[in-house]
């Protein structure tokens, strides 16, 4: 099929990537490095158990234990017990970059009583069958109720807290009928439950991008924390932040460079079509379906490469995607940008402490959380 120049349509490239090892075993990145990356724990680390996990964006960063454009965001005290996939490629990525925990598996078929205890729950649900640039077909859709497995072990093992992540559109498909479906289920099972609505910008990401995260708490330790609190309020951090010094770099000196689509530019389409990134504006959205959601360099004739997307969602370099860029970009579009999984950690690992540590942490932490919660934390703790 000829684009409507009339040229013919143009072939992928089909470079490979070439690596010697992944973020985990990569010495530059070695003394920053989480335990679990090392084949270690944390020392009395919090327990994690991931579903959904896809190539380890929300894992990643609620480890930490990285740098991202020359930042560093540190350890954090959690386990990850075990992180499951359907998507094979996706578990390959995982366990090249940050811990042997990735397995595959169907969770709609796994057994929640066969599955690891753990003190939290962390899980992207699939977000295809709500999100705006989808069908739009909310739980009649074959991906829709793939919370569920998620609410089976919440109902099994009663960890202590839960995160679910979703897009925006969740909340207003519908009138928000699937959204309040989620929510009391979750609230069936025994939590207090709350949605914080991310602009991801605002935590450093050079992408237009937001999402919905769901925070629940089991009933008996006390209500969920407030939101983190946005870092960059004076102004976001242009697309060239994240990928100017790659605009000379066409080889594989960094990983995942010289992977793109090759496409010409469509002279009309809507929202689905191509998408050419401005200088001194944040990109637009990764997305997970590469060929549907074309986007072009803004300053290079070209689409985007493996890496520059990568950027755009925050892994650091020497996280490897070591596959063809279809299913490298589907895996980056899929994940949680890691440093907003960072800020959601650090939030979580705040509030545990606040659980474990009581009276202390209280009477320092007033701003952070309003006086219901501090009454309800104290009352729960001391009576």
């Amino acid at each position: 099929m000829r684009p409507k120049t009339g040229l013919p349509k143009r072939k992928a490239l089909r470079n490979k990537p070439v690596f010697e090892c992944g973020l985990k075993d990569n010495p530059a990145n070695r003394d920053i490095a989480h335990p679990n990356m090392i084949g270690q724990e944390y020392p009395n680390g919090t327990t994690i158990m991931s579903m959904y996990s896809g190539c380890g964006g929300f894992d990643l960063g609620f480890l930490g234990g990285f740098r991202y454009l020359g930042k560093e965001y540190k350890a954090l005290p959690f386990n990850i017990v075990k992180a499951i996939d359907i998507d094979e490629k996706a578990i390959q990525t995982y366990n090249l970059n940050i811990s042997q925990h990735g397995e595959v598996g169907d969770l709609t078929s796994i057994d929640p009583c066969k599955l690891p205890k753990a003190r939290i729950l962390i899980g992207g649900f699939p977000c295809q069958d709500f999100s705006s640039s989808g069908p739009k077909v909310g739980f009649a859709g074959e991906r829709g109720q793939l919370y569920l497995p998620m609410i089976a072990y919440m109902k099994t093992h009663k960890p202590d807290i839960v995160i679910g992540e979703n897009v925006p559109h969740l909340a207003t498909l519908h009138g928000g009928k699937y959204l309040n479906l989620i929510l009391e289920d979750i609230k069936a099972a025994g939590y207090h439950v709350v949605v914080w609505d991310l602009f991801a910008p605002l935590f450093g990401l050079s992408q237009s991008r937001r999402r919905l995260i769901i925070v629940a708490v089991r009933m008996d330790l006390g209500f969920p924390p407030d939101a983190p609190k946005p870092k960059y309020l004076s102004g976001y951090l242009p697309i060239e932040h994240a990928i100017g010094d790659l605009e000379t770099i066409s080889d594989e000196s960094v990983p995942n460079q010289s992977q793109y689509f090759i496409a010409t530019k469509a002279t009309s389409g809507g929202g689905q079509g191509d998408h050419t990134n401005k200088r001194g504006m944040l990109a637009y959205c990764i997305r997970a379906n590469a060929k549907a959601r074309i986007q072009f360099h803004y300053a290079l004739d070209r689409r985007l490469t493996v890496r520059e997307c990568a950027r755009l969602q925050s892994f650091p370099d020497e996280f490897v995607f070591p596959f063809a860029a279809m299913s490298n970009m589907t895996q980056i579009g899929n994940a949680v940008p890691p440093i907003l999984g960072h800020a959601i950690a650090s939030t979580i690992s705040d509030y545990i402490e606040l659980l474990e540590h009581g009276e202390k942490i209280l009477d320092n932490m007033s701003t952070a959380y309003n006086c219901e919660q501090i009454s309800f934390f104290k009352e729960a703790a001391y009576g």
